[in-house]
């Protein structure tokens, strides 16, 4: 095909995209995968675009069979189109016919002749499914348009014409690097809540809003959209956080001459496009922590990316893997978390940005040059690792002590948290013994030795300068001074079906990383442990106040929160409280499983939840 042959739309369909192309056309990614268009209508931007791998759909299958014939029986369909007149007497006739009675050519003609001639364009059926746009009396309507038919033929001979509903064509055909435009029916912009006028293709709220859940996964899988939309108030409230325009337009089908006008916006929702960022956060050393955000990175970047922020506050950064996904994307990070094992990650890996251990200095680590205090042999023998061991534990940890670059320190420190955790099945320290919860893991094979200087290895090869100064702190999120153009909070989550105790779980490894200066080590205990860490999270009152208090300190940074569906404050309260200080805040609903429970029914219903990303934001945010 001609790329110079420039194709016209076959059918003149209410709300169609012409008049917008000049403003779409600039918002095309420059190369993509397949296109894909699952509202189709009248196809005006395939037409113009002519994209040579396309999938285009709709749910109403007359108008697909108009395509179908187009593509594959265009001869019979400029017969049949030939025989038509423009009166009212064949108009009526005409549309009386039910268009699964004929043959599928003619069916098509009969389409695109009632659409010419009728009313505006405008497809109309009643409650029986029957079209019921009236006569047109346009004086020299073009019906058969024949060598615009046979251009449009052959393009669509390259597309995959699919009737069915939006969501599965999505989910079938949609992949990485594709482009998606969609065009559904829009919001009504005088009163949006008022869906009950919707005709049967139109979309109620909720399906509105399913729409944006879509939006928001393909964007996560490396998929393009594109979006048009009326500018209502749910459309604003659904899509504020993306790039948009909004756009004056001309309305045709309205029968009031003083609401043809309207406006129009354009959603871009893209993927990133720093290749360079996702590996650079894959280099981030795995962990098995309870709460880490490993799964959900993609998801809280295509939140984040979406505004102007050069610095961010990662307030409660646990494994720190949110962080240093912050410092990849090149922002300026500041990472903080109470416990000491989380201050160490980030000042290993997000504040430090040159500094390694080298394998000789490691492995200078193991042997015993200074005299041990035998702390961990002592207080944890036969707890947690074999007397061998705990006397390697206590060589490092004295060595480590005395490195002189705090950095080095800090990499030392990280390998041996982490060593200790894989020689633990789960990774926990919850409970006593050797053997117990022993899954045959590889990771329980290694000596302590191994384990350690292969993670020397992995956190070394997790250094890097993002050309920023990056900060680790070490303190209580309600007292942190610094601020940041956002900030992302993660808290331990208050729920019924679990504790929010970190302490607890990693008291053995949190003890390393402070040298268990400052704690008590409850020796009554089986497993030795220390008393937890105050948090004002632990309790549900106390966990709605700590929010309100931390968006009001916050209220001038984009806030993006992280929580779970089954804690408090649960998703209406999140919101009531977000919006006190912010002008816009959304929702992002992530299906997930966490990977930890202390109850049998962690591995029922109760560890399957929605994590929502609830995001609060002012118009001055907005790239």
């Amino acid at each position: 095909m001609s790329e110079d042959k420039k194709i016209k739309p076959i059918l003149k369909w209410a709300g169609g995209k012409g008049q917008l192309l000049k403003n779409i056309i600039p918002e095309v990614p420059s190369s993509y995968g397949k296109y894909i268009e699952p509202f189709f209508g009248g196809g005006a931007l395939f037409f113009d675009l002519k994209p040579e791998n396309a999938v285009i759909a709709d749910s109403n299958p007359e108008l697909m069979n108009v395509y179908v014939q187009v593509a594959s029986n265009v001869d019979a369909v400029i017969t049949q189109l030939k025989l038509y007149v423009n009166n009212e007497e064949m108009f009526y006739s005409v549309r009386s016919q039910h268009w699964q009675e004929l043959e599928p050519a003619i069916a098509a003609a009969r389409t695109i002749y009632l659409n010419k001639t009728c009313y505006n364009g405008l497809y109309r059926v009643n409650k029986k499914g029957e079209f019921n746009t009236p006569f047109g009396r346009y004086k020299n309507p073009k019906i058969c348009d024949e060598d615009n038919l046979r251009a449009a033929s052959e393009l669509l001979q390259t597309a995959k014409i699919v009737c069915g509903d939006y969501k599965e064509v999505l989910i079938e055909y949609a992949e990485k690097d594709d482009f998606v435009f969609l065009d559904p029916p829009y919001v009504p912009v005088s009163a949006y809540a008022d869906f009950k006028r919707y005709t049967k293709e139109q979309f109620f709220e909720k399906d509105q809003r399913e729409l944006a859940e879509e939006i928001s996964r393909l964007q996560s899988a490396g998929v393009y959209v594109l979006l048009t939309n009326s500018n209502a108030e749910l459309v604003q409230e659904l899509y504020g956080m993306y790039p948009r325009e909004v756009i004056p337009s001309k309305r045709y089908i309205s029968s009031k001459g003083n609401t043809r006008k309207g406006e129009d916006v354009i959603v871009k929702a893209y993927p990133s496009s720093s290749i360079d960022s996702e590996n650079l956060t894959l280099r981030y050393p795995a962990t098995r922590f309870m709460g880490s955000k490993n799964k959900l990175l993609k998801e809280i970047w295509n939140v984040a990316s979406n505004f102007k922020a050069k610095t961010a506050i990662d307030l409660f950064s646990g494994s720190g893997v949110v962080g240093y996904m912050l410092k990849a994307h090149g922002l300026a990070v500041i990472s903080n978390d109470y416990m000491h094992m989380s201050y160490t990650f980030a000042k290993a890996m997000i504040e430090n940005n040159s500094v390694t251990l080298s394998k000789e200095r490691a492995e200078k680590l193991l042997v015993q040059e200074r005299k041990s205090d035998h702390f961990v042999a002592d207080t944890f023998a036969g707890l947690y690792f074999t007397n061998e061991d705990n006397e390697l534990i206590d060589i490092l940890r004295t060595n480590i002590q005395a490195l002189p670059d705090p950095y080095e320190k800090a990499v030392a420190m990280t390998a041996l948290i982490r060593a200790c955790m894989k020689k633990r099945p789960r990774g926990l320290f919850t409970y006593v013994g050797l053997g117990k919860y022993d899954d045959g893991r590889n990771d329980l094979k290694l000596s302590m030795r191994e384990q350690f200087l292969n993670n020397v290895d992995v956190v070394n090869s997790a250094v890097f300068d993002n050309g920023k100064i990056n900060k680790a702190v070490c303190g209580d999120a309600m007292e942190l001074s610094e601020t940041a153009d956002l900030v992302y909070i993660d808290p331990p989550y208050y729920s019924p079906y679990s504790d929010n105790e970190y302490v607890r779980r990693y008291h053995f490894v949190e003890g390393l990383a402070r040298d268990w200066q400052g704690v008590e080590i409850q020796q009554n205990t089986k497993t030795k442990k220390f008393k937890s860490y105050a948090t004002p999270f632990s309790t549900k009152n106390g966990s709605e106040e700590a929010f309100d208090r931390l968006f009001e300190k916050y209220k001038s940074s984009v806030l993006i929160v992280s929580y779970s569906s089954n804690s408090y404050p649960d998703k209406d309260t999140m919101i009531a409280l977000l919006s006190k200080y912010k002008a816009h805040v959304n929702i992002v609903p992530i299906d997930y499983t966490y990977s930890f429970g202390n109850q049998r029914a962690a591995t029922t219903h109760r560890n399957k939840v929605q994590e929502f990303l609830f995001v609060g934001y002012d118009d001055s945010d907005m790239k």
